[in-house]
């Protein structure tokens, strides 16, 4: 649970501080807070015997609420920027029990209670609102659909 909470901080405040995210997941609003919702079916259930991951090769499920590396993982995707920002988050939020992560993301604004639903889509306009301009959020998230629409015409 804390590492979900973790990382989906650091796509957070990539989206806030450099206009992208680092995973370019879905977010959506869960009982406990806000979560990369690919990233944690990874988490929960691994991936499927048709897909391409290294999951399993890196990552150990201790337990429903535990995961734990199993040797050293490979960084090389990451850019400097998005270390240092993975960096900056954990020391800001890595020494929370997971419990603490959670009443942290759900003051999180872009946060709702599912309630019933269980789930809820978060988009990015949903964070953005809370932390730029209405002319700024407009541009970033124009250029995220013009570089998601370029990768569905060029792969």
């Amino acid at each position: 649970m804390k590492l979900i909470k973790l990382l989906y901080l650091v796509d957070r405040r990539s989206l806030v501080e450099r206009g992208v995210p680092v995973t370019y997941d879905r977010y959506v609003s869960m009982q406990h807070g806000p979560v990369l919702s690919e990233t944690l079916d990874l988490i929960n259930y691994g991936s499927g015997p048709s897909e391409e991951s290294d999951w399993e090769a890196y990552i150990d499920q201790d337990s429903r609420y535990e995961v734990s590396l199993t040797g050293d993982c490979p960084v090389n995707e990451l850019s400097d920027a998005e270390l240092e920002l993975a960096r900056t988050v954990h020391a800001e939020f890595g020494m929370m029990d997971r419990w603490a992560a959670v009443d942290y993301a759900h003051r999180l604004p872009e946060w709702r209670d599912p309630g019933e639903t269980r789930v809820l889509p978060i988009r990015y306009e949903d964070i953005l609102v809370h932390e730029k301009t209405p002319e700024e959020s407009e541009q970033i998230v124009g250029d995220l659909r013009a570089m998601g629409a370029a990768e569905a015409i060029f792969g």
